[in-house]
């Protein structure tokens, strides 16, 4: 096949990392997986039970791109109750990730800057990246807390959007509330669009979480099912914002994803009224566990929220440190080179079944201390 058929736009990313090491776990006969970012919770029965309801009740057709009422009005009176925002409008994307896709899309003019934070979610700057963006990261490090003097020197006139995620992935590190008011009062200021990925919301573990759309009305926000209610493969998300972007999305969403899949919605929307703190409890209960085990071996930021701990590596390059574990220690992790220009760090998923994580602590104690 000719190589000029491939489209230039494919080189900005490779193939992701995490999934290497996921498919390289599914061959492993035992392997201790701390890698994947999938909750251990199943999706609660009631909401199994109003999928497979519609499934039945043949809802199998296409549904409204915007999203089906019984699912996007719940979402919009949340929303409305919480920031009382006269102009931010919901709709229904299929999964976080679908949400990005479209922000980027509609968003992102070839040769506009996005601002992203290292380190980041491997996605952020490859999607800005399709989108035609030019990505300016901005390094966190050592404490991956943001310095608001730092992003107001990397604005320019070709800035378009920042992106900002709290809980972070890979960090697990919560941004404070005046971290945040700072950075939505300065995107809204400099005229830039602040997109705010919030897939962790609920797993914040020493207070709620704060959006910046509490301080910056004209903040879009990109959320999802996939994490707080267990059901990543069913790929249902919701981005909220100004309606103009909002319309632009869901006019896209028409001629790309179409709609999110219409018996999940009708499921999401039960789900809305489960109470999914057990679950977030015991999130809590797991961190506490591998942090107290890495206490003495490792050195690490404190994760506030998500389901991560992003510790130093102890000894030797970054892919070293994760082949030993690998090929050693049957230990899946991941090397923080995928989701940095750094390669210091490694991400654990503490997303697991306590038996696997007290392996997980096993191996990494002496892989800390002898490799």
């Amino acid at each position: 096949m000719p190589e000029h058929w491939i489209a230039d736009r494919t080189r900005c990313f490779d193939a992701s990392g995490i999934r290497r090491v996921f498919e390289l776990g599914a061959k492993m006969t035992d392997p201790i997986d701390l890698s994947i970012g999938q909750p251990d919770f199943d999706v609660p029965e009631e909401v199994r039970r109003a999928a497979v309801d519609a499934i039945q009740s043949r809802k199998n057709g296409y549904a409204l791109s915007q999203g089906m009422p019984v699912l996007r009005d719940k979402l919009q009176a949340q929303i409305d109750r919480q920031y009382g925002h006269d102009d931010r409008q919901v709709f229904v994307t299929c999964g976080t990730s679908g949400g990005l896709m479209l922000a980027l899309l509609v968003l992102i003019n070839p040769g506009d800057e996005v601002i992203v934070f290292d380190p980041y979610f491997v996605m952020y700057d490859s999607l800005a990246g399709v989108a035609g963006g030019k990505v300016v990261y901005i390094d966190t490090y050592p404490d991956f807390r943001i310095d608001l003097e730092r992003v107001a020197d990397a604005i320019t006139p070709r800035t378009k959007a920042i992106i900002f995620n709290s809980p972070g992935n890979p960090t697990g590190v919560v941004a404070g509330r005046e971290e945040v008011r700072g950075l939505a009062k300065l995107a809204l200021e400099r005229d830039v669009v602040l997109i705010s990925d919030e897939i962790y919301r609920d797993f914040c573990y020493e207070g709620p979480s704060v959006s910046p759309a509490e301080y910056n009305p004209q903040t879009l926000v990109v959320d999802g099912f996939s994490k707080t209610y267990g059901m990543p493969g069913w790929r249902l998300g919701f981005a909220h914002g100004p309606a103009p972007i909002i319309r632009e999305m869901v006019k896209l969403q028409q001629y790309s994803f179409v709609c999110a899949p219409h018996p999940f919605q009708l499921a999401g929307a039960v789900a809305m009224d489960v109470d999914m703190s057990p679950q977030i409890a015991a999130y809590r209960r797991k961190r506490d566990l591998l942090l107290a085990g890495l206490a003495d071996d490792y050195e690490l930021v404190h994760p506030g929220g998500a389901f991560y701990v992003y510790p130093k590596f102890p000894w030797g390059t970054g892919m070293e440190f994760v082949e030993k574990a690998i090929t050693k220690h049957q230990l899946l992790i991941i090397p923080g080179c995928i989701f940095s220009h750094h390669n210091t760090h490694f991400r654990i998923s503490y997303a697991a079944e306590d038996s696997v994580i007290e392996r997980g602590i096993e191996a990494l104690r002496k892989l800390g201390k002898q490799g």
